[in-house]
């Protein structure tokens, strides 16, 4: 059991419970490792166990790359609690709430998942987006108070309720892209879009949606299917899973049918 420190920070409580439950229905292995490279030297070590990662999104991909880049990942299947965010779990089948995320550790079969890997070696689990989705402007990180300085705390207030010039988010704007589904293009540089979004589907193939720069009524999207996908043009970032990536001129993705294992509830 591999507990990601942005887990134990996150939420200490989730954490505890997924110890406990698991601890109590298997013979467990605790790893508390302080940052990625004791992450990756804990799953390197783990020998005949199955790794089970305690963590979010970032994690899990974390350890899905690892095991992808050392030749591992077909031999392996992963279990996960997630604990933070836990939107990418969640949509893959893993059971939200850490008690059935444990429970479904401990009683649930193993599923053969796409996997989509780009010519950086870098793998998407769930779905990737061009240009990314900015952070939502409003939001704001909780601001610790300290519970023996009453004046501390009126002045973190005074300062937290103080409107900010939010000049750091830029605007959405067209991008101008060719994308190109096993080498026939959906779309050309001249004609912009809005959005461009990619996930493994079924089978080795993976779901390609274009969406155009609408002029007024909503443009409708270009749909297509196929085993790669090539995106070129301007400098471009884009969203993988959790994390944001680029800027990059050109990126391929593939998908490769079934190429990793994730434990989820049996029926999923």
């Amino acid at each position: 059991m591999i507990i990601d420190p942005a887990a134990r920070q996150t939420d200490g409580e989730s954490v505890r419970i997924a110890k406990d439950v698991l601890s109590a229905g298997a013979s467990a292995k605790l790893c508390l490792p302080d940052g990625p490279e004791e992450f990756a030297r804990a799953l390197a070590r783990r020998g005949s166990r199955r790794p089970v990662v305690v963590g979010d999104g970032r994690a899990l991909t974390r350890a899905v790359t690892l095991l992808h880049r050392r030749g591992e990942l077909t031999g392996c299947a992963l279990s996960v609690v997630p604990v933070g965010d836990t939107a990418l779990a969640e949509s893959l089948g893993v059971p939200g709430g850490a008690v059935a995320a444990a429970r479904a550790v401990l009683d649930g079969v193993e599923r053969r998942l796409d996997l989509l890997v780009d010519d950086g070696d870098g793998v998407v689990l769930g779905a990737l987006r061009i240009p990314p989705v900015p952070v939502r402007a409003g939001a704001a990180s909780p601001v610790p108070l300290s519970a023996g300085r009453p004046w501390y705390r009126s002045l973190v207030r005074t300062l937290a309720a103080r409107p900010t010039r939010l000049t750091a988010v830029p605007a959405p704007h067209a991008a101008r892209l060719r994308v190109e589904v096993d080498g026939r293009p959906v779309v050309d540089t001249d004609e912009p879009v809005e959005a461009v979004s990619v996930t493994p589907g079924a089978a080795g193939v993976a779901s390609v949606e274009v969406r155009p720069l609408s002029l007024g009524a909503e443009a409708t999207p270009l749909l297509a299917t196929g085993h790669t996908v090539t995106v070129t043009g301007a400098e471009f970032r884009y969203r993988a899973d959790a994390a944001v990536s680029g800027p990059v001129r050109r990126r391929t993705w593939r998908v490769v049918e079934g190429a990793w294992g994730l434990v989820l509830p049996a029926g999923r």
